[in-house]
């Protein structure tokens, strides 16, 4: 069922808004966090920066203990040093939470132990940035119980090579990366081995999602197009329908998937359908600037594993919930949860992350979208765990957007937000359980 896509919880339409008072910060990341991910039993977060550091943190309600700090280091300094030297702008958990994968700017992908952040190994080959953003980096573990005004008129070509994203295939150590410089890598973590590249996007690849079949999805940034890649068969299956760059994906299941663009627009889609069986225009609204209108961008989406459950983050001041309705086929809007209760304006949410079991939600933030500026700029127009029935969402919150497109909220926050979800209370059931 779930291999097909046809498992599915319905959980949507019970998810209540959270209470602002039960929504934790964490702060520990001097610059904007680009993102994060959490550890399959639900324990602990890992978060990325710009700021050079490492941080493993138990996920605590009380203290968000620290318990791994791995400062970054200067380029040229990887053989010695344990960190990056570069921003950091993707990372992957294997679903087993043995292996740790993060790609940064400087071209490399390093492999920790999860349990004790050491380093294992480095991947080179990539001819630009691992895939999802770009100058010093900082990555966190945050352990469990913690869980202007200037609108751009350019567009960004970043010339470096980086790694844009990481997964791995859930049930294996198969690591698929995605980069600046248009391609996909497969590895072996296991046997720090190569395997192959594939070739297909016409712009920087700016995000990267697979499941447990032997195939990923990318969002391919400026070219317009999201692709499908059957690994076996070397080849690929190309969709379309945003207007704008699109910067975000995430697999809901086997079947269907969820992508956001610079434009505003929120698409659901199907894999067997080129178009967007849905597609939610100015998903978070319209901002005035200078006397135009304008879409906040869709920074980051996250979709509740096989569930009917989507997030959506920007720099819109709150993180909004969806739900994916009519057998996948339109994309109904929930609640939105406001993120400007924090001592300062919200920066851009750019990562957000439901826990494996849906109580939380995680959210990193910065003042800067995650991917960093550009070297060559073109013309353009731009429920508490101890609750019966509550969810839990985190985001990572950051001053500015991870992808850096010249825009810095210089009042917002560098932080994690984890944000809990109650899910509504329905009465029992007047028929005997032997009733049809």
């Amino acid at each position: 069922m779930e291999q097909k896509g046809r498992l599915q919880r319905l959980v949507a339409k019970d998810v209540q808004p959270p209470d602002p008072a039960r929504i934790r910060v964490l702060r520990g990341h001097q610059l904007p966090v680009t993102c994060l991910v959490i550890s399959p039993d639900d324990r602990f977060i890992f978060s990325s920066s710009k700021d050079g550091s490492l941080i493993k943190c138990k996920w605590e309600v009380d203290s968000g203990k620290r318990l791994c700090v791995v400062p970054g280091g200067k380029k040229g300094t990887e053989e010695r040093h344990m960190g990056h030297a570069s921003h950091v702008l993707c990372m992957a958990i294997s679903s087993d939470g043995k292996y740790l994968a993060t790609g940064d700017r400087n071209k490399l992908i390093m492999i920790w132990d999860a349990a004790t952040c050491k380093r294992l190994h480095i991947f080179t080959g990539h001819r630009d940035a691992v895939s999802v953003s770009c100058g010093r980096w900082a990555w966190c573990l945050w352990g469990q119980a913690a869980v202007s005004s200037l609108i751009s008129i350019t567009a960004v070509l970043c010339l470096s090579i980086c790694p844009q994203g990481l997964s791995f295939r859930k049930g294996t150590h198969q690591l698929y990366s995605a980069s600046h410089d248009r391609c996909v890598k497969v590895w072996d973590v296991a046997e720090n081995a190569y395997v192959e590249t594939l070739f297909g996007h016409q712009d920087i690849i700016t995000g990267l999602d697979s499941l447990s079949r032997e195939c990923c999805v990318t969002s391919g940034g400026r070219d317009g197009t999201v692709r499908l890649w059957k690994i076996p068969e070397e080849s690929q299956l190309v969709f379309s329908g945003h207007q704008g760059s699109i910067d975000c994906i995430q697999l809901i299941n086997e079947e269907h998937m969820v992508s956001g663009a610079d434009d505003g627009s929120l698409a659901l889609w199907g894999l067997t359908k080129k178009k967007p069986l849905a597609l939610a225009r100015q998903a978070h609204g319209e901002q005035d600037s200078q006397g135009l209108q304008q879409p906040y961008w869709i920074s980051a989406v996250a979709a509740l594993r096989n569930s009917d459950l989507l997030a959506t983050g920007s720099h819109s001041g709150s993180v909004k919930l969806w739900k994916c309705g009519e057998g996948f086929r339109k994309l109904e809007h929930l609640l939105d949860i406001p993120l400007v209760w924090m001592d300062g304006q919200v920066g851009f949410v750019n990562s957000l992350k439901f826990s494996a079991a849906g109580d939380f939600l995680v959210a990193g933030v910065g003042q800067e979208h995650r991917y960093c500026p550009p070297s060559l700029v073109l013309p353009r127009i731009a429920a508490s765990p101890s609750s019966d029935s509550c969810w839990r969402v985190i985001p990572p919150i950051s001053l500015i957007h991870r992808l850096g497109r010249w825009w810095r909220i210089k009042e917002a926050k560098n932080s994690i937000c984890i944000i809990p979800l109650k899910q509504k209370t329905t009465a029992p059931s007047p028929e005997s359980p032997g009733s049809s």
